[in-house]
């Protein structure tokens, strides 16, 4: 059975779709099957992938007109989509209606587990219902983190909301691994930042680190992920090891 990993972080703009695109390329470039969930109504990630995100149908479709999500997937060279777009922001309120709302996407994945070997689950910078269903969803939670003050009262918050969670809805939930993003070796508090969650959460923090890197920025306007787009660029280099680090790693974080 496949294994479901969301990315999940309250605050924008920490790397979260681009770590969930760019390691999504990564680990299918060495021959795994692989599904992205674009979670997130601003349909990033569908376009990150190269998909059009005024296609149908969509995850909105999904969720809420019974489409199986099998008939929902377009097949990249970077991995297989399931795509969204603006549709979806409506589905917070139409959800709150529906019986186990919680529940709607863990259900709809439940026959796609023994077709890929990961499914990962992008998530709104948000901890609203949509975010819920792609922790009810999930097996393990990554945690993208810019090197940053505000980040380290962030995590605190979105620590509470996984523990609820996992004591409410989803008792098997664990915390894959952290993942420092938008690292900048020229500023000492980067630095200080990494060093802090380190000692915090320990070996559940990956070694590898994302750099701030212009590649990376520049990708998804291209429709494709870094290690496409600028493979010698030193953030594909950071994605590809993260990658190899994602196969080994086995220090998840008990919430």
């Amino acid at each position: 059975m496949g294994r479901v990993v969301c990315f999940a972080n309250q605050k924008g703009g920490v790397g979260k779709t681009s770590t969930c695109v760019n390691l999504c390329a990564a680990i299918r470039e060495k021959n795994r099957k692989i599904l992205l969930v674009d979670g997130d109504p601003q349909g990033n990630a569908t376009t990150g992938m190269g998909v059009d995100k005024h296609r149908s149908p969509t995850l909105y479709d999904v969720l809420l007109n019974g489409v199986p999500a099998a008939d929902a997937i377009v097949t990249t060279p970077y991995g297989d989509v399931l795509p969204t777009n603006l549709e979806l922001s409506g589905a917070t309120v139409e959800l709150v209606d529906i019986d186990r709302r919680e529940y709607v996407l863990r259900e709809a994945l439940a026959p796609l587990r023994d077709e890929y070997e990961y499914i990962f689950i992008d998530c709104p910078p948000s901890l609203g219902l949509l975010t819920l269903n792609a922790l009810v969803a999930a097996d393990s939670v990554i945690v993208p983190m810019q090197c940053e003050y505000y980040a380290m009262e962030g995590i605190a918050d979105l620590l509470k909301s996984l523990r609820l969670t996992k004591r409410r809805l989803n008792p098997e939930l664990v915390v894959e691994g952290i993942l420092l993003t938008m690292f900048d070796r020229r500023l000492s508090f980067s630095t200080q930042v990494s060093l802090e969650i380190r000692k915090t959460f320990g070996k559940a923090v990956y070694q590898t680190v994302i750099p701030r890197n212009v590649r990376v920025a520049e990708a998804p306007s291209h429709g494709m992920p870094v290690g496409v787009y600028a493979p010698l660029s030193r953030g594909s280099s950071a994605y590809d090891c993260l990658a190899v680090e994602f196969f080994r790693h086995n220090h998840t974080y008990e919430i």
